[in-house]
């Protein structure tokens, strides 16, 4: 088979350059058929599998302080997959201006009725502030007992403030319904080969009382679209409420951060601090060892080696299933 060696070489330069998407982890699969030879043949297609075992995880590492530090290396973190050091760290680079895809996601139930109009203010200030036209777009969802696509991906911010706008509150909630929908039909379905940063923002009590999905779901969702969720509670009472504390779950499970603004002004300064954090992140890129395509879930731990450094970032992911 004289075309063997080519077509050896031509395969597998496709596959190290097929784009990998969706999920941190995917399977490469191609056939080539050599020329001059009948495909009925048993041996006149070589296939050839290459399995591309890489995580890519965005976190942020805050001092104590609570102020973003953005000028650490590689050596400064320590990395766990599944309990064990990576194979091989691939890349490490600060990511301060990555493309954004936000999902901004508005509770229009009836129990947010007397702080509805500020949050609606306070949501169009924050993507003013954050999209930059041509770069990023974002999407609103309103849900109360059903999710309701106001404005798909845009970066047009007239059309995104118009969707909040149109926003009418009243009804039930459901919330992990909502999340669930907004992560598995828009953030999971970006096939971009380029780096981008998914984020989906809350603005919640947190109750629950109509999904069909439970929180579990919600979150295993939104951990396979590798989303990054930020939580602002529209309680104010003062208290920590049942809400306040799923919505901290919410957060805390995907590398986000959850907001408790005492005061309904305070939700400008919660957009704020999530718009800062967004441009203010490291990301890296490794193959775990001992990697198995079994589809079970294997946890991250990123831990800065400077005691007085805290790291955020996801808690893991879900391996490829073969």
């Amino acid at each position: 088979m004289k075309y063997t060696a080519p077509i050896l070489c031509l395969a597998l330069a496709a596959v190290a350059a097929a784009p990998a998407t969706g999920q941190a982890l995917m399977s490469n699969a191609l056939s080539v058929q050599a020329p001059g030879y009948n495909s009925t043949e048993p041996d006149s297609v070589i296939t050839i599998q290459k399995r591309v075992d890489e995580v890519n995880v965005l976190f942020i590492a805050m001092d104590k302080h609570g102020k973003f530090v953005r000028d650490l290396k590689k050596d400064d973190f320590s990395i766990l997959d599944d309990h064990k050091p990576p194979q091989t760290i691939v890349k490490f680079t600060q990511q301060t201006d990555l493309p954004l895809r936000l999902g901004l996601l508005i509770d229009t139930s009836g129990s947010v009725h007397g702080r509805f109009q500020f949050e609606q203010d306070a949501a169009i200030g924050f993507l003013q502030h954050t999209i930059q036209p041509y770069h990023d777009r974002a999407f609103v969802m309103g849900f109360n007992a059903h999710t309701q696509m106001a404005q798909d991906f845009t970066f047009d911010l007239d059309r995104l403030s118009a969707a909040i706008q149109r926003l009418q509150n009243g009804g039930g909630t459901a919330l992990y319904d909502a999340v669930y929908t907004a992560c598995k039909e828009r953030l999971i379905q970006d096939d971009s080969d380029r780096p981008m940063r998914h984020a989906l923002i809350i603005v919640s009590d947190g109750e629950d009382n109509q999904s069909e999905h439970t929180r579990a779901q919600a979150i295993e969702m939104a951990q396979r679209a590798q989303v990054i969720i930020y939580t602002i509670s529209t309680d104010d009472s003062g208290l920590i409420l049942r809400g306040d504390k799923i919505l901290e779950q919410l957060a805390n499970a995907t590398g986000g951060r959850a907001f408790f603004p005492f005061k309904m002004k305070d939700i400008q300064s919660s957009f704020s601090a999530i718009e800062d954090e967004l441009r203010s992140q490291y990301a890296v890129s490794y193959h775990p060892a001992d990697f198995d395509a079994d589809g079970r879930y294997r946890s991250i731990e990123i831990t800065a080696v400077k005691k007085d450094l805290q790291v955020r970032a996801r808690k893991g992911y879900f391996a490829p299933q073969k």
